[in-house]
């Protein structure tokens, strides 16, 4: 059976724009990888008319309603006794979770107010999703041919809540294993992608193909439904050989965390070093490459050149290099490469430089247009960027970055460069 999913969040600083709304963004992106359908996000403040009217809404277009939030103690926590109202059902007192609820400030050595135990009232008949993240219990029960599932709104409860308690309640709807693959891809658009992919995704539906946009790059997530995980897997298969035999050298992984981690994986696969001199980046490549668990076995270090006297007297750039070209060039971007390579002795080396805005330089560059460029004892190579002269310089530093990575990957892969 095909389920319709909505997913309502409820809080007024969503929608003040206080926080951002991670958990939606999670909650989806888990219930993709279940094969369940996604199709509606509401969000509504912590007022109870237009809370009813958001549940009466989501009660009839969709047959799984997951909520987040609303489930703590004060005045404004609602959710439980809306969609208890809604479906007909009594909010219950439920010892073992006011148990829990007091051990739980028992371990924190925090005072507990009254005020608390309001959130060990459960709808009468549901399946309690006991909280070790938190005090607030979610709970899941079905009505009128409806599946309810509450979940806290922090996210530090909302996440492992979702993993450890919602999503094995979810498998249970269902008869059947469901298995997915994440096919990564860096050096092509999403609208690129989805246009060579189009009409096979419109015609697939046992596996289906899923585009996603990251900032920078791609994915491409395949999942299948069958009745043992080894039946899964050979209705995957197929499909994710196909994708990887299409997009060839653009497909950097599957099943994969990020470009950097293929890179550090790799570098210890072979036995080899990394360091890094970075300007425009301003320390991302180090910070992202020392994110991966294990790094120190291939990654030596890092040089933040953000001034022409860095460049100079750190890394050796020549003066009259920067003089000529500009510290935004790609002479400059390969002196660096080179200098970094020789300052920390390192195998390969990998450089930035670049304007990430708000303004020109003093060259005149545009913002958005960078070099990135790696030292290796084959010789060194740049790539020029035009990345748009939006300024955004997280947007211009991430992608930046991944640049510099892919030229690594290719390198230590074998693949050509790509300009």
């Amino acid at each position: 059976m095909s389920h319709t999913v909505e997913i309502l969040s409820v809080g007024t600083e969503l929608l003040l724009g206080n926080i951002a709304n991670t958990d939606a963004q999670m909650l989806s992106q888990g219930l993709s990888e279940l094969g369940l359908n996604v199709f509606w996000h509401t969000v509504v403040g912590d007022n109870l008319q237009r809370a009813e009217e958001a549940v009466a809404l989501a009660k009839k277009r969709a047959d799984i309603i997951i909520t987040t939030g609303g489930l703590g103690p004060t005045c404004d926590d609602l959710t439980k006794n809306v969609l208890a109202e809604a479906f007909g059902k009594k909010l219950v007192f439920d010892e073992g979770s006011a148990e829990r609820i007091r051990s739980y400030f028992q371990r924190t050595g925090r005072p507990m107010t009254d005020n608390n135990l309001q959130q060990a009232m459960l709808p009468e008949g549901c399946t309690i999703l006991e909280n070790d993240w938190g005090t607030a219990p979610g709970c899941a029960f079905e009505s009128e041919g409806v599946h309810v599932i509450m979940l806290p709104g922090p996210p530090s409860e909302c996440r492992p809540m979702f993993q450890y308690r919602a999503r094995p309640y979810l498998l249970s709807l269902s008869e059947g294993v469901i298995a997915s693959h994440t096919i990564k891809l860096f050096g092509i658009g999403e609208s690129s992608m989805e246009a060579q992919l189009r009409d096979q995704m419109n015609a697939m539906s046992n596996p289906t193909l899923a585009p996603y946009a990251k900032e920078g790059e791609c994915e491409l997530r395949v999942t299948a439904k069958a009745s043992t995980d080894q039946e899964a897997q050979a209705l995957l298969k197929p499909t994710v050989e196909q994708v990887k035999k299409l997009f060839r050298d653009k497909v950097y992984g599957v099943d994969v965390p990020s470009l950097e981690h293929v890179v550090i994986e790799t570098l210890k696969t072979k036995g080899l070093t990394l360091g890094v001199a970075e300007s425009c980046t301003g320390g991302l490549i180090a910070k992202r490459l020392t994110d991966v668990p294990g790094a120190s076995h291939a990654f030596k270090g890092g040089i933040v050149s953000y001034t022409n006297e860095v460049k100079e007297r750190v890394l050796g750039v020549p003066p009259h290099m920067l003089e000529r070209y500009g510290a935004v060039s790609e002479e400059v971007a390969a002196a660096m490469a080179e200098g970094v390579r020789r300052v920390l002795d390192c195998d390969i080396a990998l450089s930035s430089t670049g304007v990430a805005g708000p303004d020109r330089d003093d060259r005149d560059n545009e913002v958005g247009t960078m070099f990135v460029a790696i030292a290796t004892p084959m010789g060194t190579h740049v790539r020029a960027l035009h990345l748009g002269n939006r300024p955004m310089r997280e947007r211009l530093r991430t992608q930046t970055a991944s640049h510099a990575f892919d030229l690594a990957r290719r390198y230590l892969s074998g693949l050509e460069y790509e300009h």
